[in-house]
């Protein structure tokens, strides 16, 4: 029977395991449009993670630096979503969250173009609008490795080898899209919301090594309300 802790100091008892969702419920209606994942014992969780014994529990929003930071890694699989539907055959590496926004790094022959960006974006927005639901699984290291060989994702593969043995193979899944994730992530593609741009090209080392392959590395900003995305925007143009 877990005793959950809130921010505030108030305690819940419940009868048995809840997740994030169900504590929503619990506090507050109006909190269950703005909650992304959840801080438990201060460690960041899905909410659809499983809370079994007693906790500290903060919902994490965007108005938090951690839900804006969670919003900006699911744009990065939103990106990376987009350009398998749009150009099927490119491989996926890492997509990280960076300063002001994300990026991801891309196995491609051709060279991603500006109107490529366009219609990357364009995907990018139809995937929100589509609010594909997220699920996680963890996977046996060694079924994991196999699974990402089969589908032509050898950079995959290798990052699950070297994941040290102690630590889960976590996979999530955005509707029938996956990848390698540690997460946290958003319960749906649809939390993103549309205050996104891809902003840039570039190159990039697989792993930061010129003596391995060059990568297409596409950049993008991020944030949680349009006007902060268009102010950010404006910033950039003054600044040039």
């Amino acid at each position: 029977m877990p005793q959950i802790q809130l921010l505030d100091g108030k305690k819940i008892n419940f009868e048995k395991s809840i997740d994030g969702f169900e504590l929503i419920k619990k506090i507050s209606k109006s909190l269950e449009k703005v909650a992304l994942v959840m801080e438990v014992d201060g460690e960041l969780k899905d909410l659809s993670h499983q809370i079994k014994t007693n906790s500290k529990v903060k919902i994490i929003t965007p108005k938090d630096r951690e839900g804006l930071e969670v919003i900006r890694h699911d744009a990065a699989h939103i990106l990376a979503m987009a350009v398998q539907e749009l150009y099927p055959g490119t491989q996926v590496t890492i997509g990280p969250v960076i300063e002001n926004g994300f990026f991801y790094d891309f196995s491609r022959q051709e060279p991603f173009t500006e109107e490529d960006l366009k219609k990357i974006e364009k995907k990018m927005s139809e995937i929100v609008d589509r609010n594909d639901k997220t699920k996680r699984e963890v996977w046996k290291r060694d079924d994991a490795i196999k699974h990402f060989l089969k589908i032509g994702e050898k950079y995959k593969a290798e990052i699950i080898e070297d994941i040290p043995s102690g630590e889960e193979v976590s996979i999530y899944h955005h509707g029938r899209w996956h990848d390698l994730c540690r997460g946290p992530h958003l319960a749906s593609t649809g939390k993103v919301g549309k205050a996104f741009k891809l902003t840039k090209v570039s190159g990039a080392y697989w792993r930061g090594d010129s003596k391995n392959e060059m990568l297409q590395r596409i950049y993008g900003t991020c944030w949680s309300s349009k006007k902060d995305l268009d102010d950010y925007l404006k910033r950039l143009e003054e600044a040039e």
